[in-house]
């Protein structure tokens, strides 16, 4: 089959011929029909997040099953799926809990082993992990599913409880910000997006956001905190960190009024892994820190009921579409300045 492979961290990807693979026990291969390029995965490519080389990316899919491994019982040739981007292994006391999105022995396509950025993709412990995708849900929307829309949703519901005339503040209006103001404007809420880049917030605008801020450049926080709360008349009741940055956490922390509650959704590497969230505040405010780490397939049809009936359109965040050939090139380019607002999808 085609794959898009990086031998080492950095060096723009090439499609290359690689064996086909085949189905483990308790596993499938899927015919990849759609894969978005996302962070996570431009972090992997960085090295931030270290994968075993050479590597294939990609974890955000859809396809149908091409062969069955030993052991499935509830998939079938043909069948039209996508998945969570954390598998649980099925055994454990987390996932025995429905809690696969932590379990310790996890598999993720495109981290723990190869990915979607290729004709066909191995996933395991699928009679837990896949989610049959309705009609009504074509592949170019469910690709964006398994972790930015799957990640915004459950940190919104489950996590920041946001409820309708609520102000849902998103930090960041890349894939999973913008995610979650599609989500919080389809639950009712109240949305502010912050973003440096112009085309970022116009997309956002258009999208439902009612405020939209530029917090600057450089560390502005106290700046972007005090604009917020006058915006919101006393600060936002959920907060999101849809960059995976220090300032951002905190400035998101620091506006939320009392009671409210910060969703970590963007991934925090280096310097940015510790930041100094003002914990006097959350003390003295009852604030609430979450992380959000994507949402077990289980939890999926609430989601891809919002879809079938027109709630969400995750269609509205693509902005591009590539083939496998120019999937290497937009992997690397999601770090440059000025990268573009919304979404890429690969179509092998």
């Amino acid at each position: 089959m085609r794959a898009v492979v990086y031998p080492t961290y950095q060096v723009v990807p090439d499609l290359i011929e690689v064996p086909d693979p085949s189905a483990p026990d308790g596993g499938v291969v899927v015919d990849v029909l759609a894969t978005g390029v996302c962070r996570s995965d431009w972090h992997a490519w960085m090295g931030h997040d270290p994968v075993v080389l050479p590597h294939v990316p990609g974890h955000e899919l859809s396809g149908t099953v091409a062969e069955v491994g030993a052991g499935v019982e509830r998939w079938r040739v043909g069948d039209r799926v996508t998945v969570p981007f954390v598998c649980g292994c099925g055994r454990c006391d987390w996932c025995r809990a429905g809690e696969a999105q932590v379990c310790p022995e996890q598999t993720q396509p495109g981290f723990t082993h190869w990915g979607s950025f290729a004709d066909q993709v191995v996933l395991h412990a699928v009679d837990l992990n896949l989610v049959a995708l309705p009609d009504a849900v074509d592949d170019v929307a469910a690709a964006s599913l398994g972790c930015r829309f799957a990640t915004a949703y459950r940190g919104l519901t489950a996590h920041g409880g946001l409820a309708p005339e609520q102000w849902l503040a998103v930090h960041g209006a890349g894939g999973v910000g913008l995610s979650a103001l599609m989500i919080g404007v389809a639950l009712g809420a109240r949305v502010l997006v912050t973003d440096p880049a112009p085309a970022a917030r116009a997309l956002a605008l258009e999208l439902g956001a009612e405020i939209v801020l530029d917090p600057g450049a450089g560390d502005r926080s106290a700046d972007t905190v005090a604009a917020i709360v006058e915006a919101t008349r006393g600060g936002a009741h959920v907060g999101v960190d849809a960059v995976g940055s220090a300032t951002v956490a905190v400035t998101s922390v620091s506006s939320l009024r009392r009671r409210g509650r910060h969703v970590q959704v963007g991934l925090l590497f280096g310097p940015d892994a510790t930041p100094p969230l003002p914990m006097d505040r959350v003390v003295a405010l009852e604030l609430s820190v979450h992380g959000s780490h994507g949402m077990a397939a289980h939890d999926y049809p609430p989601l891809l009921a919002m879809l079938a009936d027109g709630s969400l359109d995750p269609g509205r965040l693509v902005t591009r579409i590539v083939d496998l050939e120019g999937a290497g090139a937009a992997l690397s380019l999601m770090g440059a300045p000025g990268a573009g607002a919304g979404v890429t999808i690969v179509r092998p």
